[in-house]
């Protein structure tokens, strides 16, 4: 039986962001099987239960989520960019989705993080492309002679589903009817493609990088057995660190769990952007500068068996960032095993990478052997 519930939202150009608010809905127990309208007739949108990015209204009682008002500046809480559909829709219902993906009661604290994190790290994004709102500010880039290095030639989310449009020479728009139809058509797959991307996600931040946690919790704490200031951290298992790592940095140095924790440089991909990452995946960020640095390496098995090799990777400024605290010495990049361990005095290593970001051991003993020989290296 065909559902009664309807959705609406504009015909036409369609972006990524309605995209994203109509599959997000489509995950909710009252909006699965809804009937979908693409209209910019009032008429039409008023039969609608709920209308996102279309009709000059955004009035949550009503169901009405458009922000293309002029007055419209509503943000995700402790953020200062502007919403667009698929911001709205995350900030009314990010969490029942969330508790309908996950299984988990919607005033569980886990899911308030995830309900963070997701818009954090791939809701923004695309509020800030449909509002036109740039990563950095161009006026800052070009007073300080930045350039680019590359283009990217449209390569994110929101320009892969910009091109499930139409194109202007489509034989379809010569047929008002048939243009509507393969418009609605394209859509559909649009709308499609940015959920799966969407439910990937979440269902990887819900089962893989929020278990993680508790595992960089306790290398975190006891990180001081390693190194004496704490610039080792050794994880039991390959798990998503970088997140947490800065998170927990943060929490030290506000002494909520770590009271003898010194403050780390940079703990989130923000202060990376501030400090300009990006420049270099072996550039080494705060040399000289003793307890400030935070941990500098994370060592990891690269499995559970008990012969695993192991890995040394040294920690970004910031999340996302290619720039690192402290790379591994200039002298061991780009070498491997025998040569490695002659010039880095650690018999058995396997590689270290040309940019000094990673490198491998055959043992826990002498991946560890690696880091404290590093933090002794310029």
């Amino acid at each position: 039986m065909a559902s009664s519930v309807v959705i609406g939202t504009h015909s036409g150009h369609f972006h990524a962001d309605e995209a994203l608010a109509v599959s997000m809905l489509r995950l909710l127990p009252a909006y699965k099987d809804a009937a979908l309208i693409r209209s910019r007739e009032l008429s039409q949108l008023s039969r609608c239960d709920i209308v996102v990015d279309v009709g000059g209204e955004y009035k949550p009682s009503n169901h009405r989520y458009d922000h293309h008002q002029r007055w419209f500046n509503t943000s995700f809480p402790d953020r200062s960019t502007k919403l667009s559909s698929a911001g709205l829709v995350w900030l009314h219902f990010g969490r029942d989705i969330i508790a309908a993906e996950t299984g988990l009661s919607e005033d569980a604290p886990e899911v308030k993080i995830l309900w963070t994190k997701m818009y954090l790290d791939f809701i923004e994004a695309i509020d800030a492309n449909d509002n036109g709102i740039s990563v950095h500010d161009p006026a800052k880039l070009e007073a300080a002679g930045i350039e680019k290095r590359f283009s990217n030639g449209g390569n994110n989310i929101s320009a892969a589903v910009g091109d499930f449009n139409l194109e202007w020479n489509d034989p379809a728009l010569s047929d008002p009817a048939e243009a509507k139809r393969k418009e609605d058509a394209q859509f559909q797959e649009a709308r499609s493609f940015i959920g799966t991307i969407f439910q990937r996600k979440l269902a990887y931040y819900a089962t893989s990088w929020l278990p993680a946690r508790s595992f960089v919790q306790a290398a975190f704490k006891d990180r001081r057995k390693y190194d004496a200031r704490g610039r080792i951290m050794l994880l039991d298992r390959s798990v998503p660190w970088k997140a947490h790592l800065y998170s927990l940095e943060a929490e030290a140095a506000k002494g909520n769990n770590d009271d003898d924790a010194a403050p780390p440089p940079e703990t989130t991909a923000r202060a990376a952007e501030r400090a300009g990452a990006g420049a270099g995946a072996g550039k080494e960020k705060g040399e000289g500068e003793g307890e400030s640095q935070g941990v500098l390496y994370v060592l990891y098995p690269e499995s559970l068996s008990a012969d695993t090799k192991w890995r040394i990777q040294a920690v970004p400024v910031g999340e996302g960032s290619f720039e690192s605290r402290k790379a591994l010495p200039d002298a061991w990049r780009g070498l491997r095993d025998k040569q490695l361990g002659d010039v880095a005095g650690v018999p058995d290593s396997v590689f270290v990478h040309a940019s000094g970001f990673i490198g491998g051991h055959r043992s826990r003993e002498g991946v560890l052997s690696m880091a404290k020989k590093a933090l002794g290296e310029s």
